[in-house]
């Protein structure tokens, strides 16, 4: 819901740190595998307890995710490279509950699990509906440029990151934070379902 007032504001600085990339001679798969690294990092710093290190290795990581988009626009964009981006990236998302679970089992376990659960349906529920927009040839209007087409909802990039940041400051937390956003998940996945139902219909 929030990307569509972040993206605009972080356009500018990601497109001048992204040309800096492309003179380096870095390309947007390298970005996209740093991203990916940095966010396993994070993974690994959380279930270790290093919580707020592992929020600073999020936020670099999700600082390599706009990175990378923003190289391939200037460089070449690649179905290889959109596939590498998006699967990662679902990766990188699993893997930060996953890490709350193995650093408190007896607290996190079970939040953890209905929050990646939440991830299912809002994960597959994008995805699907990429995949016939796709086929039907639709336009993604809001954000051009994407290797998919993005469908909105209450909870996208913004929410996601701003909710793993806090989860990382209190850690004591995160069941209550896992538990509001799976249940703002929720009601993405019904959303999306009800908006992808009327469109393909």
């Amino acid at each position: 819901m929030l990307d569509r007032y972040a993206i605009p504001l972080i356009r500018p600085p990601i497109t001048a740190t992204a040309r800096l990339l492309v003179r380096a001679g870095l390309g947007a798969n390298t970005v996209t595998l740093l991203g990916f690294g940095l966010g396993l990092c994070a993974a690994i710093l959380i279930a270790s307890g290093a919580y707020s290190i592992g929020a600073v290795a999020i936020l670099a990581s999700r600082l390599c995710d706009g990175l990378d988009g923003a190289v391939a626009r200037q460089t070449q964009a690649t179905d290889a490279g959109g596939f590498l981006d998006i699967t990662l990236d679902f990766l990188f998302y699993a893997s930060i509950p996953l890490a709350f679970a193995v650093a408190d089992p007896a607290n996190n376990a079970l939040p953890a699990a209905l929050l990646l659960a939440a991830f299912m349906g809002t994960g597959s529920s994008f995805l699907a509906f990429a995949t016939l927009a796709a086929k039907r040839g639709l336009q993604d209007l809001a954000t051009p440029g994407k290797s998919f087409y993005f469908l909105g909802g209450l909870t996208e990039a913004t929410e996601t990151l701003a909710f793993f940041v806090a989860m990382c400051l209190w850690p004591a937390h995160f069941a209550t934070l896992a538990y509001a956003f799976a249940a703002l998940c929720g009601i993405t996945i019904v959303t999306r379902i009800w908006w992808g139902w009327r469109t393909f219909q």
